[in-house]
């Protein structure tokens, strides 16, 4: 049940990082970025990896859309 949870909100976190492709809009991703680490955390607590390695991918997107951006753009 865990893995499903934390595979949800990576799969929101995704949905809503689109938007911060965005130019000007990459800032979003100082708050994206913690909840799909929130998500990884949870999927930690679960027996199976796969929620959690997808929350890591997210936050990873996410982390380099922000190194890219100068951390602000």
């Amino acid at each position: 049940m865990l893995n499903i949870l934390s595979a949800l909100i990576g799969l929101v976190t995704l949905i809503l990082m689109i938007p911060a492709v965005i130019p000007l809009l990459g800032a979003l991703n100082w708050i994206l970025v913690p909840i799909a680490l929130f998500g990884a955390l949870i999927g930690l607590m679960s027996s199976k990896k796969g929620g959690q390695n997808f929350c890591l991918l997210v936050a990873g997107f996410g982390a380099l859309r922000l190194f890219l951006g100068g951390g602000i753009l």
